[in-house]
């Protein structure tokens, strides 16, 4: 041991460490191996001149020791001094000058417009409007958690940091700048402790920021109603009706198809999925193992920048206390407890750092309400599964390499289509991977679409502030005709993964070609022989004549396709013409067709997304199921769901809990109209007080499809 500290001493003289005198005060940490209390009453009756700083018993076994050097080496000869350590100084692992995702798009694209004049109201969790990188852009707005004019994020227990980190995206001007750094700041608090809100709270938000006359409306929030039919979705499309241009988060539960959930459902939203920039993924590898194991840390969490191998030992689903975790990465599985109280676990036990993988087949993106000192992160079920495998039971370590990526969708963006109204959504994607912005106190990455949408609410302020007069279909049709489509290996991402494409800030504010149509949704196939028209119309915004040729989508059998030869603009001029598509059912297959149409101008290529689907395609039926009794003195329940498509019956049975005994059928609806189904029953007889399984049933063409929703009673 002596041998190797002077090697060290040697190799810090050599990088200029200057030795303190034997006179000098220092402070050191010292390991020890007995009780620490037992180790300090000692010191103190031997080694008086010595000051105990703070002792250590819960994550470290030992103490912080002050004195001068002389006496600070008789520490040294102690036998329970397993080892000492030099007192560093520590910082917020943030550069100086951290890179942030909006500054580096302001400067690939050398942006004009700072978004000055443009009212931008954030539905959120409130902002910290103190926070000096925001406070010049801050103007107000409104609690709809306590229902004052005071929408601050929740301080102490429960405590927010999402919607500052959302507004500093958008309008910070300080240290970090955002998308829009001139841009006016109107906070609309609508989800309280925890970032946990009701349709009501965001419905009354949605309302008091048009009331206040906001330009555009940020919504980093959403449900898992995969259907346009919700009030959320039709709150947000009588705000655009209004004049207000809305930006919505896709949503964290990709990369499934049918995961997009309301307000992002809405039709006339602008719906923004998650990509990553380019940059760096941290993986765990086992030597001797090919598999390299992707890690996505949570948010609120530090960076996964661990540097050296470290042992991996299961702690289940943190139930039990774990033991013999120091210094080792604690491996969870999804379930019982939150994210939270495992890390916590594991931190007081001395890991390095956590891993939860998931219960459930996929990846899964997650949230810590408190900060830690250690990372946490989550894997699938799958990578979870054989880590337990390769590296707990066969004992082996794992380290952590860093790999390169290129630009892409991330994977826990929610996909679409839209049930219902089979539309294409997201509308186009924004980086939203490890973004750097604002949190009170500091700064702090997040992900998640909820770190997209904002980027996409920044470029509106640009846009409105070049074309103040721009209604919210001209922002709409201008950011999706100019979004660039993102290629995967050797083909392109799917229209229900990124939309139009990238956002292109520059074009957005000065298109050329504007698809004032939209994306091409022909809906489900049910006719043995289908044939449908849509318009597409197209509008030349330059100063010279335009011709616009069409690229036919690639052969496939039973489908054909009838498109323009060529569109002739001349400047300024809109026109519509027609697209046909023909499909022989018998010869397609069964779900979620898409893909891209061309159009070529002037040596520019545009995407136009195409979608249909056969009637076979497989989706849930039921989403975003409701049970609630209702403070009324008829004790009545009332229910709510959304139903995709037209059925037979729909029925909903009553279980216990636990012992699944059961309690009765609530519910039965002969012939339902699709979209949203509410209504009200009695109250059943028996005592209702506790947790329940509701199993809603549906009937389709005879067959049934049962969907299961966990649901609370208090008397």
């Amino acid at each position: 041991m002596r041998r190797v500290m002077i090697c060290m001493l040697v190799v810090i003289l050599c990088s200029g460490f200057r030795s303190p005198e034997l006179n000098e005060e220092v402070t050191i940490i010292v390991e020890i191996e007995e009780s620490v209390d037992d180790f300090v009453n000692h010191i103190q009756s031997r080694i008086p001149r010595l000051e105990v700083v703070a002792q250590y018993n819960t994550i470290f076994n030992g103490a912080a020791i002050k004195g001068t050097v002389g006496e600070l080496e008789k520490l040294a000869r102690l036998d329970t001094v397993v080892q000492q350590y030099p007192v560093k100084t520590y910082r917020t692992m943030i550069n100086d000058a951290p890179s942030f995702s909006t500054d580096m798009l302001r400067q690939r694209y050398d942006l004009p417009f700072t978004g000055k004049g443009v009212k931008v109201g954030v539905i959120d969790t409130g902002i910290d409007y103190t926070h000096p990188d925001l406070a010049g852009a801050y103007r107000g707005g409104f609690d709809m958690v306590d229902f004052d004019e005071d929408p601050m994020e929740t301080q102490g227990e429960g405590e927010t940091m999402h919607g500052t980190h959302v507004a500093g995206v958008i309008a910070a001007n300080g240290k970090m700048k955002g998308i829009a750094p001139e841009a006016e700041l109107y906070a609309y608090r609508a989800l309280g402790p925890g970032g946990v809100g009701s349709s009501v709270q965001v419905i009354a938000a949605i309302e008091e920021a048009v009331e206040d006359g906001v330009d555009v409306i940020n919504l980093s929030l959403g449900n898992d109603v995969n259907g346009p039919d919700w009030p959320t979705s039709h709150a947000v499309n009588k705000a655009i009706e209004l004049g207000t241009t809305v930006v919505v988060a896709a949503g964290n539960s990709g990369p499934q198809p049918w995961t997009v959930g309301s307000p992002a459902t809405s039709t006339n939203a602008i719906t923004v999925g998650a990509s990553s920039m380019e940059g760096e993924v941290p993986l765990l590898t086992i030597p001797g193992e090919r598999k390299q194991v992707p890690v996505t840390v949570l948010l609120g969490s530090l960076p996964w920048e661990l540097n050296k191998k470290y042992p991996i030992m299961m702690a289940g689903k943190g139930l039990d206390e774990l033991d013999h975790a120091r210094g080792k990465i604690a491996l969870f599985e999804r379930g019982e407890i939150s994210f939270t109280e495992k890390a916590i676990k594991a931190y007081q036990a001395g890991a390095a750092a956590v891993i939860i993988y998931n219960n459930e087949e996929g990846i899964f993106q997650g949230a810590l309400e408190e900060k830690l000192p250690i990372p946490v992160a989550s894997v699938s079920k799958e990578d979870g599964e054989w880590l337990k495998s390769e590296a707990v039971e066969a004992q082996q370590w794992v380290n952590t390499i860093h790999q390169s990526t290129d630009e892409g969708i991330a994977l826990f963006s929610s996909r679409g289509p839209v049930t219902t109204s089979w539309e294409v959504k997201p509308d186009l994607v924004a980086p939203g991977v490890n973004i750097f912005s604002t949190v009170p106190g500091g700064y702090q990455p997040l992900q998640g679409t909820s770190m997209a949408a904002p980027h996409v609410a920044g470029v509106v302020a640009l846009m409105l502030e070049a074309h103040p007069d721009w209604t919210p279909e001209e922002v709409k049709a201008s950011l999706l005709s100019s979004a660039d489509v993102m290629p995967v290996q050797k083909h392109m991402y799917d229209p229900t993964e990124q939309g139009s494409g990238l956002v292109d800030i520059s074009e957005s504010i000065h298109p050329e070609l504007v698809i004032e149509s939209g994306a091409l949704e022909f809906g489900r196939v049910k006719d043995e022989f289908f044939r449908k028209q849509l318009p597409i119309k197209v509008k030349n915004t330059t100063n010279e004549q335009m011709e616009i040729h069409f690229e036919r989508p690639a052969t496939e059998s039973g489908v054909s396709w009838r498109l323009p030869s060529t569109i002739s603009l001349a400047p300024g001029e809109s026109k519509e013409e027609r697209v046909e598509l023909q499909l022989s059912k018998a010869f397609i297959k069964d779900g979620v067709h898409q893909g891209y149409v061309k159009l070529e101008s002037g040596g520019e290529t545009y995407h136009l997304p195409y979608l249909y689907l056969k009637e076979d395609a497989s989706y849930e039926k039921i989403t975003g199921f409701e049970l609630n009794q209702n403070p009324d003195r008829e004790k009545s329940i009332s229910y709510r769901f959304h139903l995709t498509e037209k059925v037979e019956k729909v029925t909903v049975d009553l279980y216990r809990a636990g012992t699944m005994l059961f309690q009765g059928q609530l519910v039965e609806i002969d012939q339902p109209e699709p979209g949203l189904v509410e209504g009200k029953i009695t109250k059943p007889s028996f005592d209702m007080d506790g947790p329940y399984i509701a199993v809603v049933n549906v009937t389709i063409s005879n067959e049934k499809e049962s969907y299961t929703f966990p649901v609370h009673f208090s008397e």
